[in-house]
């Protein structure tokens, strides 16, 4: 892969599309966006066990590789890299990297480890496939930051381009692990959007305090009881530091819920 990504990188800019497989239309538009910046287009399939913890989902996470293939082959994507773990992790693999602060709150305070398992990973696909641009959905907004905290910090010569969420046409944003759940579910499910847009309605009208912005995501959530929150939480949108008050085109509202023993992440930027 690295020395293909080498070649082509001397005539050619690439455009990286990293995603862990289970492909939906919010992968493929991050493809569609690489193809239209790039010359060429590298999408990587890897479901990286360094950023599950012992009691997540690793084992069971969803995986369609030759779907995934006949979706990027029609995206128009040039080249697909499928590496094994032990490729990714030889057994004398010791080195990570840790983004600090803006790693530690929200999915960082609830998944101890992710962010470092997500930034090294990320960091060797870079070294792996040599991306003029690599291409990263919002839904990950936490993901977004950190990886751009890494590439700016460590000097890497990759343009970080983020594309706002897809969703489904009733609102629930588009995720791999959609596929947990069952039909009641799925409708419970849409309780994490109607809080976003509940919360997104009162910034509208008034400048609220972070509290009242998380009351009215709760009042709208209380709809569907059997919903489980891990967090829901007001947070500067370019630092990740706590913010108390309302501020245009800076306030971040993120929140990460249960749905039956399914864990969902949603966000929006107000």
């Amino acid at each position: 892969m690295q020395k293909l990504a080498l070649k082509i990188r001397k005539t050619q800019t690439i455009g990286f599309v990293p995603t862990m497989g289970f492909l939906h239309a919010g992968h493929l538009s991050l493809v569609t966006a690489a193809k239209k910046a790039c010359d060429v287009v590298i999408a990587s399939i890897f479901v990286n066990p360094t950023q599950f913890g012992p009691k997540e989902d690793l084992s069971r996470y969803p995986r369609d590789e030759k779907g995934d293939l006949a979706k990027l082959r029609a995206a128009g994507c040039d080249f697909v890299f499928l590496p094994r773990a032990d490729e990714v992790y030889p057994p004398d693999f010791q080195t990570y990297v840790t983004v600090e602060t803006v790693s530690q709150a929200l999915c960082g305070a609830s998944r101890p480890g992710h962010f470092r398992g997500v930034a090294t990973v990320v960091a060797k696909l870079f070294n792996l496939t040599q991306p003029s641009t690599a291409f990263f959905g919002l839904k990950d907004y936490q993901q977004v930051q950190v990886i751009k905290a890494m590439v700016r910090d460590l000097a890497m010569p990759v343009k970080i381009q983020a594309l706002a969420t897809v969703r489904e046409a009733d609102g629930l944003a588009m995720s791999s692990r959609n596929k947990y759940l069952s039909s009641e579910e799925r409708i419970l499910a849409l309780g994490i959007s109607e809080g976003l847009k509940a919360a997104k309605a009162l910034a509208g009208k008034a400048r609220p305090s972070a509290t009242q912005l998380v009351t009215a995501f709760k009042q709208a959530l209380a709809k569907h009881p059997d919903i489980r929150i891990d967090y829901i939480d007001v947070r500067d949108a370019q630092t990740l530091e706590p913010l108390k008050t309302y501020l245009p085109r800076r306030t971040l509202m993120a929140a990460a819920v249960f749905v039956g023993k399914t864990r969902l992440i949603d966000n929006m930027v107000f």
